[in-house]
């Protein structure tokens, strides 16, 4: 038989060996909180459909463990330290390569080109790892290569996102050195160019870093909200048109973003 409503007999089901329901049901509360920033009880209640009773039990579980406090005593509830406790331990057991890798696979199948993942290390672009797309002409493996952030599309990701003082220190000391007859080597054309890769969110480079080479590439960020590497999609300057692919710019940032929640990010 179904387990009755608790209303009106004085037993909660979830009590009754719905360990699984409750657990779920403790998730939800936290999503709510996480989402609102505070909420009472009943507002919750009647979010999530169940007696104002179930909810303040779970309440009363996770803030005896300071997953979630209240404001006072008849006050609403919000997250507790607990929270950050947990969350601490996340980061650094997270692997940008390994989380990145299937994503990465999934974009070089799709899209037939090579892709690869970039972070900023000594004032250059590092591919960290590169998934080959199907085609006989990508065959450069790019793993572990320093690659100019002036002319890369990653590296234009990576200098866009950097403060100031930091992008400036790190062009002074790089300096801009022409790697093709396209390599933009005028200070302030870069930098207005890195205002619209701010603003569009992505970067493209037609043949600045080699001849017959076109890439396009989005940030990756972590749970801060930082940029901490980029991804890139490269292909022969002849067949491969970032702009004018269908879809591509937008897969390409989607991809982006799930790494990013890979690494703990949430979407804005």
């Amino acid at each position: 038989m179904a387990a009755r409503d608790e209303v009106g007999t004085g037993r909660d089901p979830d009590a009754q060996g719905g360990g699984v329901q409750s657990v779920d049901r403790a998730l939800q509360i936290l999503e709510i909180l996480a989402r609102d920033g505070h909420a009472g009880v009943s507002d919750i209640a009647d979010e999530m459909g169940v007696h104002k009773s179930t909810v303040s039990r779970l309440l009363g579980s996770l803030v005896s463990r300071e997953i979630v406090r209240q404001n006072n005593d008849r006050g609403k509830y919000q997250l507790g330290f607990g929270i950050l406790r947990l969350a601490s331990s996340i980061p650094g057991r997270l692997s940008l390569v390994h989380e990145a890798r299937p994503i990465l696979e999934s974009l070089a199948d799709q899209y037939k080109e090579t892709v690869n993942l970039a972070v900023l290390r000594s004032n250059y672009a590092v591919n960290v790892d590169q998934a080959m797309g199907p085609s006989t002409l990508a065959t450069s493996d790019w793993v572990g290569s320093l690659t100019p952030l002036h002319a890369t599309s990653s590296g234009k990701v990576l200098l866009a996102a950097l403060p100031a003082e930091e992008r400036s220190r790190i062009l002074q000391e790089a300096g801009l050195p022409a790697r093709t007859p396209r390599t933009i080597t005028d200070r302030d054309t870069l930098e207005n160019q890195l205002l619209d890769v701010s603003h569009n969110g992505y970067a493209i480079v037609h043949e600045e870093f080699e001849i017959g080479l076109t890439a396009v590439a989005v940030p990756v960020y972590n749970h801060f909200g930082t940029v901490i590497g980029s991804v890139s999609i490269s292909g022969p300057a002849f067949r491969f048109d970032p702009e004018n692919t269908p879809g591509l710019i937008q897969g390409l940032q989607e991809a982006g973003l799930n790494i990013s929640g890979k690494m703990g990010y949430t979407r804005r």
